[in-house]
């Protein structure tokens, strides 16, 4: 049914694309969220994102794979948010008052604050896999490369988040 929906919004139907759109936004948020690590900019990157592809649509040769075309194009746009935004958000609460309400509170800033410092590519992998659940073969196929590359860019993305978050705990 969404090869059709696909096909149809190609062909240039808005009411299609919207369908497509309204399914997904929520995965493209979560996408956006988890590189860019606040609300307002995963806003942003979500409408880029649902924009670019509805503009660059023709360009997408299998409507199959339309979720991992659109989830490129997230990458993409939370890729571009990141290199625009000069200032980060300061969180309002401050981490000791957090940790007086939640002790796990602190660590879910330190494991934030590491990740945010994970390059964008390794971020999306991450999110992709463990968040969204896509497996490595679907991973592989999305990205081209063998499973054991996806494997070892897995491994080396939470290789460097545990790196980041014992330097954080030093």
């Amino acid at each position: 049914m969404d090869g059709r929906l696909v096909e149809r919004a190609r062909a240039g139907d808005a009411d299609a694309f919207d369908q497509l759109a309204r399914a997904r936004i929520d995965a493209v948020y979560r996408t956006a969220i988890g590189i860019l690590g606040n609300s307002a900019d995963a806003r942003d990157a979500t409408q880029e994102a649902l924009v670019s592809a509805w503009r660059s649509l023709r360009s997408l040769r299998d409507a199959d794979h339309f979720d991992a075309w659109l989830r490129a194009i997230t990458v993409n746009a939370a890729r571009m948010v990141a290199r625009r935004r000069r200032v980060r958000e300061i969180p309002m609460t401050a981490d000791l008052e957090q940790a007086d309400l939640d002790p796990g509170a602190v660590g879910a800033a330190d494991f934030d604050a590491a990740f945010d410092r994970l390059p964008v590519d390794q971020r999306a992998l991450l999110l992709a896999h463990h968040l969204d659940g896509e497996s490595v073969a679907d991973l592989a196929v999305r990205l081209g490369v063998p499973e054991g590359t996806v494997k070892s860019r897995l491994h080396t993305a939470r290789q460097a988040l545990d790196r980041l978050l014992a330097e954080d705990a030093r």
